[in-house]
């Protein structure tokens, strides 16, 4: 563990998860000054805005950061699926007096695709940069590994984990089924095995010869000992962080994390086109009946979402936002990103 530490130049086997939409500079900065590794999610920003956001942590800290991408296939669209979206959604549109839009459109830029994403994060050198959804092909992985960058992606499965250690990555994240947010399964029509935190880490550190790092459902020092004691060398939280003051969750998505709908999650792909973790809310349960086919592509999906969201949220609505949480949101505490860390710290300390 230690080593692995060293080489990511933390103290602490703590990891902020990148949490596109949610973490932000001051996060990724707190975090990394009080010892853990912050991390900031750039899938949903072009070159420019991950550039902005990399130079705004800089000005916060000068330790450690992680930038996480996108590796999901480009999106291919089907106007007839995309119509056939809209006019269901339409109904819940009206709700709140407004209509949807004419089309759809594919609103993030893959990794696998933005050459200009590749040149930022060689050019600014984070000491860590993480995919999610996939790998990049061995031509980006490889300028990456010879600007000095240490590479980690995540996996939902022992067939992606072997594929990644295949890569020559530098550690694999075992993402769980209890994770909050978006599944960084290969491919999303593939059947889903389902795998707990805690059994995905298991597996991979008796399968692998690089570092695991575990992910989903741990919340607090005692989740992160129980990781450390199955072999992982650290543990990635998200939610925990959600109700930071450095979050950007609005006040709907941090009400609904201290409400009752936080021991209801709910994994969907209706929001967004792509399975992912949710806080029960009013699309969630909207989607319940929907079969996947029926939903467009990821990120296309993501497009109506989003306007839904925006719709809904003028009309003091927030029930349709993307509340990502995972299965341990009831534990989720309101302090800052900082504090935080110390607190799991201590936490962690106690429980070995």
């Amino acid at each position: 563990m230690s080593e692995f530490l060293h080489r990511l130049k933390i103290e602490h086997p703590i990891i902020q998860a990148p949490m596109a939409g949610v973490s932000t500079p001051a996060m990724a900065a707190a975090v990394a000054n009080a010892g853990a590794l912050g991390s900031l999610g750039v899938g949903a920003v072009n070159s420019l805005g991950a550039s902005d956001m990399i130079t705004a942590t800089r000005k916060l800290t000068t330790r450690s950061i992680n930038v996480n991408v996108f590796c999901h296939r480009p999106a291919r669209a089907n106007p007839a699926v995309e119509s056939a979206w809209l006019a269901r959604l339409l109904i819940e549109f009206q709700r709140y007096a407004a209509e949807p839009p004419s089309t759809l459109h594919e609103i993030y830029t893959s990794f696998l695709a933005d050459a200009d994403m590749l040149d930022l994060l060689v050019k600014t050198k984070p000491t860590v940069v993480s995919f999610h959804f996939g790998l990049p092909p061995a031509p980006q992985l490889d300028r990456l590994r010879a600007a000095g960058i240490v590479l980690i992606a995540s996996a939902t499965s022992l067939a992606e984990a072997q594929a990644i250690a295949a890569a020559e990555l530098d550690a694999v994240i075992a993402q769980g089924y209890e994770a909050g947010g978006h599944r960084g399964m290969f491919d999303p029509s593939a059947t889903d095995d389902r795998l707990s935190t805690m059994a995905l880490t298991r597996v991979l550190v008796r399968a692998l010869k690089i570092p695991v790092i575990a992910a989903g459902g741990i919340m607090d020092g005692a989740g992160i000992a129980a990781a450390l004691q199955l072999g992982a060398v650290a543990a990635q939280l998200g939610t925990a962080f959600i109700d930071c003051p450095e979050s950007l969750a609005d006040s709907g998505y941090r009400a609904a994390l201290k409400s009752d709908a936080a021991h209801h999650t709910e994994m969907t792909a209706v929001i967004s086109g792509r399975p992912a973790r949710c806080l029960g809310n009013r699309f969630t349960r909207w989607g319940r009946n929907v079969d996947t086919q029926d939903i467009p592509a990821y990120p296309i999906a993501y497009d109506a979402g989003k306007s839904l969201h925006a719709a809904a949220k003028a009309a003091a609505e927030f029930g349709y936002g993307a509340q990502w949480a995972g299965q341990g949101a009831p534990l989720a505490r309101s302090l800052p990103a900082g504090d935080l860390v110390r607190e799991l710290v201590a936490e962690l300390r106690a429980a070995l």
